[in-house]
């Protein structure tokens, strides 16, 4: 039992660690051809910036350009996901944990 609970205190420990590292890494997403991009936290915690291309501002199509930047964040946002996934994934290994629970 007691090296049960010391493997979950491990286990915590370095769950722990590489949450602060992913908070230090940054992913990105673009969209039209890499007219806007997004860059999130690696944790996909918040969006750090937003690039667009000046050429892809047309006055007369907002929503084309809204629509990228929609775009680009969240595929971003799905690429923190996926590396939060993985790094968490080598901690957890065939634990078979529910997703979002770490």
């Amino acid at each position: 039992m007691n090296q049960m609970l010391r493997q979950a205190q491990a286990m915590q420990r370095k769950l722990a660690k590489a949450q602060e590292e992913l908070a230090t890494k940054e992913v990105s997403g673009s969209a039209g051809g890499g007219v806007v991009t997004a860059v999130v936290a690696g944790g996909g915690t918040s969006l750090k910036s937003v690039t667009i291309d000046p050429d892809a501002v047309d006055p007369a199509d907002v929503e084309m350009l809204q629509d990228m930047v929609v775009a680009a964040v969240n595929e971003a946002l799905r690429a923190a996901k996926k590396l939060e996934s993985e790094t968490m994934g080598d901690i957890t290994g065939g634990l078979g944990l529910p997703p979002g629970l770490v």
